[in-house]
């Protein structure tokens, strides 16, 4: 049968609508990975650490959201401040897969970059460059190799892995610490898309929203250039919640159920400020009375 011009435009129609449907259908029966019951180990540092222990922070948001979708998990709070590559490999046994999640959530980078001399190289490369770091750089091994252990080591335990890319070094896009940290990420990006491992891309999360700011000089989504305000903690937790597959449906479902979390965060800072106010002023007190007391000294 020979078509027609009129022919081939009716059925390049056809085509583009099936394949537009194919698509709709394909979002909306895609699944939710994590399922009920499922523990998420948060494997990282300070900035999981706070994660954690901040009630809104971005481990908190995460079961949130989840729950908001009808999914219960269990979080594995493994977050200790100042942690690199290689000290999360050599307690991930420990921290991570002696609890038996089915999910591990990687959050490592920015110590690596941002401890300068006392980081861990990327490469072997790096690590024999002069100067680059301190004597003891052997001992802490390459980032590349730590992160591929670590992956390799909770895949098999039955940890999945998901691959946080680094968060921002300074708001400032263009710092020396950015520049340094960017290799790191492209590994990671790279190691995600040879082991068919689920990513949150935090970094291009973080450099859009700050672009699309424009705010130089304000910190839009740390409190210091590094940790996580607000508004970066709900950052990170809609990353991790579309890599674990969530749909724009669904995260609306879970942005909306974080407002106890933040109300609840916002009390515990209060509380905080008032009891470092108090802490003060007795203080002051103190020092008032005795130096009152001391001219009466015998």
């Amino acid at each position: 049968m020979q078509h027609t011009p009129a022919s081939k435009f009716l059925r390049s129609i056809f085509t583009a609508a099936a394949l537009t449907a194919f698509g709709i259908m394909s979002q909306a029966s895609a699944e939710i990975a994590v399922k009920s019951g499922d523990k998420i180990a948060f494997l990282g540092d300070s900035i999981t650490a706070g994660g954690w222990g901040n009630p809104a922070g971005y481990v908190h948001l995460v079961i949130a959201g989840l729950e908001a979708n009808g999914v219960k998990a269990e979080a594995v709070p493994a977050g200790i401040s100042g942690h690199k590559s290689d000290q999360m490999l050599a307690r991930l046994e420990k921290d991570v897969l002696s609890k038996k999640p089915q999910w591990m959530t990687l959050s490592c980078g920015v110590n690596d970059v941002w401890h300068g001399k006392r980081g861990v190289p990327l490469d072997d490369a790096a690590a024999a460059k002069p100067g680059e770091y301190d004597e003891k750089v052997a001992t802490r091994g390459t980032y590349k190799k730590n992160i591929t252990a670590i992956v390799e080591q909770a895949a098999a335990a039955g940890a999945k892995p998901v691959i946080l890319t680094a968060t921002v070094i300074q708001e400032n896009l263009e710092s020396p610490e950015n520049g340094r940290l960017a290799p790191y990420n492209d590994f990671l990006r790279s190691l995600a898309k040879e082991k068919h491992i689920p990513i949150a891309d935090l970094f291009s999360l973080f450099a859009d929203r700050i672009k699309k700011e424009n705010k130089p000089g304000t910190k839009v989504l740390t409190s210091d250039g590094v940790h996580m305000n607000g508004e970066g903690n709900k950052l990170m937790a809609i990353g991790v919640l579309q890599a674990f597959g969530l749909n724009d449906s669904e995260l609306e479902k879970a942005k909306a159920s974080w407002a106890p979390l933040e109300a609840a965060a916002a009390e515990t800072a209060k509380k905080a400020a008032e009891a470092r106010a108090a802490a003060a002023k007795a203080k002051a007190d103190a020092e008032k009375a005795k130096s009152q007391s001391a001219p009466n000294a015998k």
